[in-house]
């Protein structure tokens, strides 16, 4: 999945220009950036900044991280984020961003952790926040499966996709598509104030942190 992100950095906002998609963003670029409306916000799997760009607008403070320095190579490019503090991190080893984060955000990522790591995933989430903060997740509903069907389950119950880059080059990557059920069950022992909003391409889950 590495290859992939790393190769597809220079047209990852593509994904963004589909005019069946364009009702949805309009609707999420108005309302994820107010609910993080005066907070310190980590950004998990930041990529090209797409999504930084409209919540820095109102955050007291971003700090936005993926794993690639590719993709944020592109994302320091963009206009109106020189405030931004950006870090390559493994969002699996959250320890070493600090702490005193009442906000977070990750937008098409959760889809991309595998399902036995999604619960050491949230605990190293949980370890960099306040009580009372924030958590954000965006991502895909399953209509996106009718640009890219589901190929592959593996033993554990992760499905897959078939990208195809501009160079030719096919890459199988892991999407998974929870349910609000699954959700609210994963995020259970660390969370209260559950919320889960389902559009036509996307969807929204949020909590606060305990």
């Amino acid at each position: 999945m590495e290859t992939y992100y790393r190769k597809r950095a220079p047209v990852y906002d593509r994904v963004y220009g589909y005019p069946e998609r364009q009702q949805d963003l309009r609707y999420l670029q108005e309302v994820i950036p107010n609910r993080f409306a005066g907070r310190r916000v980590l950004e998990i799997a930041a990529g090209t900044g797409y999504w930084t760009q409209f919540i820095a607008k109102q955050a007291a403070s971003v700090v936005a991280t993926d794993l690639l320095p590719e993709t944020l190579d592109r994302a320091k490019e963009r206009p109106g984020l020189e405030g931004v503090e950006f870090r390559v991190m493994d969002a699996y080893r959250l320890n070493d961003i600090g702490g005193g984060y009442d906000g977070v955000f990750a937008g098409l990522w959760l889809s991309h952790v595998p399902l036995q790591r999604r619960g050491d995933f949230l605990a190293s989430l949980q370890r960099v926040v306040t009580p009372g903060a924030l958590i954000v997740f965006l991502d895909n509903s399953r209509a996106q499966c009718q640009r890219l069907p589901i190929v592959y389950r593996d033993p554990q119950g992760n499905t897959y996709q078939d990208r195809q880059l501009d160079d030719g080059t096919v890459h199988r990557v892991m999407k998974n598509f929870p349910t609000a059920e699954e959700l609210i069950q994963l995020t259970g022992q660390f969370s209260r104030g559950h919320k889960f909003t389902e559009l036509e391409h996307f969807w929204i889950f949020s909590y606060f942190a305990n």
